[in-house]
């Protein structure tokens, strides 16, 4: 990445964070009126996503698409993964976990997917049901048996998906070399959650399950709005708060590549290197090396 892309997104990131720094916090007289932008904010107020660039299919010198996995255990990533408990925190702090679920519950959000390719969609009843389960102890039959009408409720147990169940990410993007510019960009397409299957929580009948899989795979250019909405604290800062957009379109992650698009059909690392944790990992490293290579070959003559 050279200098000028560098100095470009750290301006950005400096004039929208400053709009959005605890929107009236030293102007308010009433609890109540923190976090709310006066009608003179509001009519001045131009605070959107970046637009993306038009590019045509002739501007391509060369491109890739690569999934990734983000693991929410690695403190890089810890930004995406809290804060987990929102009773106690505003109401404009969330994860990103419930910054998407929000954004697809107030219909902000609509390109919603079961799988990374965007060709089966899900409403949100559909989800609902990836993230939600209810169990009926055995108890509560016996009670209707000898009254319908009895209020069952306290032998109901209610699961559900939140933000700590959240291990990690799957990331789809794409990077390509603008010939015009002549630089290498990256370009996000897809994003989903990974959570263990709402059927195996509390549940010690069916043994020790390890499998993650994604709730679902959000389209991630029409998310855009509510990813920039939504700000991440700054520890170094708190009045400059940064976008969930902005960390995002930066690739400010620490990730694996665990697929690429290729000839065998966009075969996973682990069905070609497989058994030994390391090896794939050192693969991994491998596609990223022949990624950053490509604009490195770009300029050797």
């Amino acid at each position: 990445m050279n200098r000028s892309k560098l100095v470009i997104v750290s301006i950005v990131f400096f004039v929208t964070s400053l709009v959005q720094a605890q929107t009236n916090l030293l102007n308010a007289k009433k609890p109540q009126q923190i976090g709310k932008k006066t009608e003179q904010q509001l009519a001045a107020d131009n605070d959107k996503p970046l637009p993306y660039g038009y590019i045509d299919d002739r501007d391509l010198y060369w491109s890739k698409i690569v999934w990734e996995y983000v693991d929410l255990n690695e403190r890089l990533n810890l930004p995406y993964y809290y804060p987990i408990d929102t009773m106690r925190i505003s109401n404009n702090r969330r994860s990103l976990y419930d910054t998407l679920l929000r954004g697809i519950k107030q219909g902000k959000i609509t390109e919603i997917y079961d799988d990374s390719y965007f060709t089966a969609k899900l409403s949100y009843q559909e989800i609902q049901e990836k993230t939600y389960r209810l169990d009926t102890l055995p108890e509560a039959y016996d009670i209707l048996n000898s009254d319908p009408n009895a209020d069952i409720s306290e032998y109901i147990d209610k699961y559900n998906i939140d933000s700590q169940h959240i291990e990690g990410y799957k990331i789809k993007g794409v990077w390509y070399i603008d010939k015009r510019q002549g630089e290498m960009k990256y370009r996000l397409l897809g994003i989903a959650p990974i959570a263990p299957d709402v059927q195996t929580l509390g549940r010690d009948d069916i043994g020790d399950i390890n499998e993650k899989l994604p709730l679902f795979w959000v389209f991630y250019p029409d998310a855009r709005e509510v990813m920039h909405d939504m700000k991440v604290f700054n520890p170094k800062n708190a009045a400059f708060p940064i976008s969930f957009d902005h960390l995002l379109n930066a690739h400010r992650f620490s990730s694996l590549i665990y697929k690429e698009e290729n000839i065998h059909g966009d075969r996973e690392v682990k069905s070609y290197v497989k058994g030994n944790s390391l090896f794939q990992v050192l693969e991994s490293e491998k596609l990223k090396d022949d990624i950053r290579n490509k604009e490195l070959d770009l300029w050797n003559y």
